[in-house]
């Protein structure tokens, strides 16, 4: 069964953004490549059960399982050495991370308190989109019983979108809640 997000692109979204910006063919219509969660805590080298506890956490939010990250290099003002433990990633693809976007949109930031919508200003040039959650328990699959220590989680969308417009009108279609012009 495909997820329902995917279902929606194919239907409907494509069409839309197809007569939006005129494409000549099917090929030019932006989508998304994948979905990177990505969790830096320095204090992972030293705390082996909190490194442990943020891969189960994000295999539980992606429903895949997390890999640690490792420091590339020495930041002495960090207490961070080239080959320690500093995080952990997951990169989605497919029905997964479909179905990650539609639990991420209706369910986790609707959740946040005082949100006010994401920045419409963190698109790069090469049309992807950065943004970060300040606290893992905003996701349901999260038992706050359970939480060793809150942490944020930085997410980036992958999309084959030329610019940012192109990859905004995209991720609006999938109603992602920008904040309002000012």
């Amino acid at each position: 069964m495909a997820a329902r997000l995917r279902i929606l692109y194919e239907k409907d979204i494509k069409k839309r953004l197809m007569d939006k910006f005129k494409y000549s063919s099917v090929m030019q219509i932006p989508k998304i490549e994948k979905i990177v969660l990505n969790v830096g805590e320095g204090e992972a080298h030293s705390n082996p059960n909190l490194l442990k506890s943020i891969i189960d956490e994000l295999s539980l939010i992606t429903g895949q399982r997390a890999v640690k990250t490792v420091a590339r290099k020495s930041i002495a003002a960090f207490k961070i050495r080239e080959g320690y433990d500093v995080g952990a990633r997951v990169t989605l693809r497919g029905d997964k991370m479909y179905e990650f976007l539609d639990r991420l949109v209706n369910v986790a930031l609707p959740r946040v308190r005082d949100f006010r919508g994401l920045s419409p200003n963190s698109f790069d040039n090469a049309g992807n989109y950065n943004f970060s959650v300040k606290e893992q328990i905003i996701f349901p699959e999260i038992n706050l019983d359970k939480v060793e220590k809150i942490y944020g989680i930085n997410i980036t969308i992958k999309t084959t979108a030329k610019n940012a417009s192109e990859a905004r009108a995209l991720l609006e279609e999938f109603r992602f809640p920008f904040q309002e012009a000012r």
